[in-house]
């Protein structure tokens, strides 16, 4: 939308309110400083997301699931522990790593 009929729209819609007798409250959304600890875990997830795309093939949204459990159950120095343990007041435990010596196998986004 050009900037004509940005003001346009505006200029319009004031008026249409004042003649209607009605006020209308504009405000922005809200969007929070941050220190880069909001960038850094985007970069962390999309990396980790590139690299299961890049390995396993397929497409991202495929492992999603897998980042999404990684990440919430990694150690994050702002909070000093994982995400999980915060939310539930305990280490996640999971079968993903319960496998015999030596047996080596790859779970996929439907076990989690």
């Amino acid at each position: 939308m050009e900037y004509q009929d940005r003001k346009f729209t505006f200029e319009f819609s004031n008026a249409f309110q004042a003649e209607m007798g009605t006020r209308v409250h504009m405000s922005t959304t809200y969007h929070p400083e941050t220190d880069g600890k909001s960038e850094r875990t985007i970069q962390t997830l999309e990396d980790l997301l590139r690299m299961c795309v890049l390995d396993w093939g397929g497409y991202w949204v495929d492992h999603l699931s897998l980042v999404d459990f990684s990440d919430n159950n990694s150690y994050h120095a702002s909070i000093g522990m994982a995400p999980y343990e915060a939310l539930y007041g305990r280490p996640c435990r999971t079968p993903l790593c319960w496998t015999q010596v030596g047996e080596r196998s790859t779970l996929g986004a439907s076990f989690v």
